[in-house]
């Protein structure tokens, strides 16, 4: 049993009470796992309002769908997902984020008709595919904006290795793109 606000409530009793519409519950859901789900919006922006905005748009369908909540899985990544989905359409309808993935070594632009066909969840999905470390390596560099420097020092590995790692994920990236026909096979200058 865990301390929510001034009650204890356990995940069930906490899941109840917001499918009954108890605005304790709901503060105490919200107050809960509001600080991670930040954290999570945080690492694919920078800024903190629209990250919030996100969160609670997230928060929005976690209290519209509670009820669909079968504790069959953890309470936490049921609600990681839903506010990830919002982050995903949040992303897709204000596709200027996209310009911050860097898929080649040169800062370059990308054609402006490409742009009509990113869409989040395909490059996440894409992401993902990529080998653990290759993924890890991208996302914090790419994504989170770290140097190598840091990179190398938080996954104890060396610099050269996280450029390598980069550079990897950089052309499977570029060939799942090409595959799913969002850039031509030719060296299209990317972001």
């Amino acid at each position: 049993m865990r301390l929510f606000g001034k009650k204890n409530y356990t995940e069930q009793e906490l899941v109840e009470g917001c499918v009954r519409n108890d605005r304790r519950a709901q503060e105490a859901f919200y107050r809960l796992f509001f600080p991670e789900m930040l954290r999570m919006c945080l690492r694919y922006t920078r800024d903190e309002d629209t990250a919030i905005e996100i969160v609670n748009n997230g928060f929005l369908r976690v209290f519209k769908k509670i009820h669909t909540f079968a504790f069959k899985g953890s309470l936490e990544g049921w609600v990681r997902r839903l506010v990830y989905h919002s982050m995903a359409d949040y992303f897709r309808n204000n596709a200027r984020y996209l310009h911050f993935l860097v898929l080649e070594e040169r800062d370059d632009i990308v054609p402006e008709r490409s742009h009509d066909a990113f869409y989040e969840e395909e490059i996440l999905k894409a992401v993902s595919a990529l080998p653990p470390v290759s993924q890890q390596v991208f996302r914090l560099y790419a994504i989170e904006g770290y140097s190598h420097a840091e990179i190398a020092d938080n996954l104890s590995i060396s610099e050269g290795t996280s450029k390598w790692h980069l550079s990897t994920a950089r052309q499977k990236l570029r060939e799942r793109l090409v595959a799913l026909g969002h850039i031509t096979g030719s060296k299209e200058r990317m972001a």
